[in-house]
């Protein structure tokens, strides 16, 4: 329940830590600091990009908020048909009780270059409160591939409320991974925006709640131009009292034709007291395409535990196995395997807490 939000409870925190977790050697040109590095050192270019195009702040409060208290973040450049082939990496550290923080990644990939980014969101051990407003922006010009990954385990009193948003030119390629297990409450927008013929975005989620954690995903997959793609599948567990709630829209502008849309939520429940609610949408304006929706909540089924509680396994390990299998199926769409055995271990801890 956001209405209990009091902002006021909140000190603003600029030295939270955030910004390149590490800075391997990277090809001539490539820009790869801090955003506040980055301001310094190559002004025009962010002022070119920094919510002017992607993300605005005048779009709600929220966004205004952070365009006016940013602290830290990534700024990542990566010139023209310039290969970045080692992914690079960033954090935001929370260590101090009741701070609001905003981070900002801001990624511009010129026409026909690579590059990934694996982003990590945490906290010190604790029980503080804080206030997290991050804002990511992605810009994938035409024939530029960026693969995106966010992991966020935040401690539990912590809110989030941010915005994932990229932006798809002619014959790019967009790869988005958002992993949530920590946090109060996060509600985040995730949305790509096709803009250009033959972009494709593949949109893939990982969420598991706990206690009484309360997650809420709004994605969008826009399809302004002809000959575009988008794949999503967001896969959910919940425990105890926790709730997940996914909001997905696919959105296809009249032109659009030739377009192949592809949604899909996939919600687990574990425990009598979680919920999972699923509400796919379709907003289309155009005749000549192909467009797929669809959501599935299932709960823990007992003839399928005593089956393999019959094999001599113990409830406990029939239960992970169920899990594990659960998603399996997203797993094997990542291409990173330290990314995969990091998600594996996230979900193992969860398991147990």
């Amino acid at each position: 329940d956001l209405s209990s939000l009091n902002l006021r409870a909140f000190h603003l925190d600029p030295a939270v830590p955030s910004g390149p977790s590490a800075r391997p050697d990277l090809p001539p040109g490539v820009i790869f600091a801090s955003l506040a590095q980055a301001v310094r050192d190559h002004p025009d270019l962010v002022r070119e990009h920094f919510m002017q195009h992607c993300v605005r702040p005048e779009e709600s409060k929220f966004r205004a908020l952070h365009g006016a208290f940013w602290t830290g973040g990534v700024f990542l450049y990566v010139p023209e048909r310039v290969d970045v082939t080692v992914p690079l990496s960033g954090a935001v550290w929370i260590q101090s009780a009741g701070v609001a923080v905003f981070p900002h990644t801001l990624i511009v990939a010129e026409p026909g270059s690579k590059v990934t980014l694996l982003d990590d969101f945490g906290s010190m051990a604790g029980s503080w409160e804080a206030f997290v407003d991050p804002v990511v922006e992605l810009v994938v010009r035409d024939g530029a591939t960026v693969r995106y990954v966010s992991r966020q385990d935040w401690l539990a009193a912590v809110t989030e409320i941010g915005i994932v948003r990229g932006r798809v030119g002619r014959d790019a390629q967009l790869h988005t991974l958002l992993a949530d297990f920590g946090g109060r409450i996060t509600r985040r927008n995730v949305e790509s925006l096709l803009e250009g013929p033959g972009g494709s975005s593949e949109m893939l989620g990982v969420l598991f709640g706990h206690n009484s954690q309360h997650f809420d995903l709004h994605t969008l997959q826009e399809h302004r131009a002809p000959h575009t793609h988008s794949d999503l599948l967001y896969k959910n567990a919940v425990k105890d009292r926790s709730r997940s709630v996914f909001s997905g829209m696919i959105r296809v502008h009249q032109g659009a034709q030739k377009t192949n849309a592809f949604q899909a939520n996939r919600n687990l429940i574990l425990s009598a007291g979680a919920k999972a609610d699923s509400i796919p949408n379709l907003e289309i304006m155009a005749n000549d395409l192909r467009c797929t929706h669809g959501s599935a909540t299932s709960r823990l089924n007992e003839e399928h535990l005593f089956y393999l509680m019959s094999r001599g396994l113990r409830r406990v390990d029939a239960v992970r196995m169920v899990v594990e299998g659960f998603f399996a199926e997203l797993f094997d769409r990542v291409p990173l395997p330290g990314v995969r055995m990091a998600l594996q271990q996230d979900i193992d801890r969860k398991m147990v807490q």
